[in-house]
């Protein structure tokens, strides 16, 4: 099954960091550590566990991978991307949105990595391959970027999966909104077949 099954309300929070809003928005990656009722503790990397609240009808997304062939004109993908020095930005993973779904359009600042931004477009113009991955230009309301995607970079869609899939030990990222000094967040994304989440 493809992402296109999932709701309008759990796509629109699919990556969707608006821009401004980075103080109140974070990415918490890591595995679960216990969930008990609607709080969802999540293990960092460096051990801490942050607690988040989740909404009465949160959902889970699974990330499934698929080729790059997928990606062609006309096409809506996110990229976390690693600024270059002559303006283009590369990839490091890609989400693929179903046909008529553009959630987070535009650039804006990411967490996955220091530096790292995460860029929302259609695809415009040729898709190009060459010895460093596949050459695309990304457009937006605001501009445009050239997004290089090397060979070993992961590239996922969404599809549709089930609560009692977060467990203890799954690896979850999760798109936390601060609230009352804790994190609250609607949907929990994993990987397939217990992968980590790419972004």
């Amino acid at each position: 099954m493809r992402f296109s099954t999932l709701t309008g309300a759990a796509l629109m929070l699919a990556l969707a960091f608006p821009a401004g809003a980075q103080e109140t928005r974070k990415g918490i990656r890591g595995v679960v550590a216990t969930l008990d009722g609607q709080t969802l503790g999540v293990r960092g990397k460096d051990g801490t566990v942050t607690a988040v609240t989740l909404a009465p009808d949160w959902t889970v997304r699974v990330l499934v991978p698929i080729g790059v062939e997928a990606i062609h004109p006309g096409s809506f993908i996110g990229t976390a991307q690693m600024p270059q020095a002559d303006g283009s930005g590369r990839s490091l993973e890609v989400h693929v949105f179903p046909p008529g779904v553009k959630s987070g359009e535009g650039e804006r600042d990411w967490d996955s990595e220091p530096g790292s931004r995460m860029t929302n477009g259609t695809v415009e113009g040729e898709v190009t391959s060459d010895a460093k991955g596949r050459e695309l230009t990304l457009a937006f309301p605001s501009g445009s970027r050239r997004i290089t995607i090397p060979p070993d970079v992961p590239i996922v869609e969404f599809g549709p999966g089930q609560r009692a899939q977060i467990k203890p030990g799954v690896a979850v990222f999760v798109v936390a909104q601060s609230a009352g000094g804790g994190w609250k967040a609607s949907s929990v994304s994993i990987g397939q077949d217990g992968a980590a989440p790419p972004m």
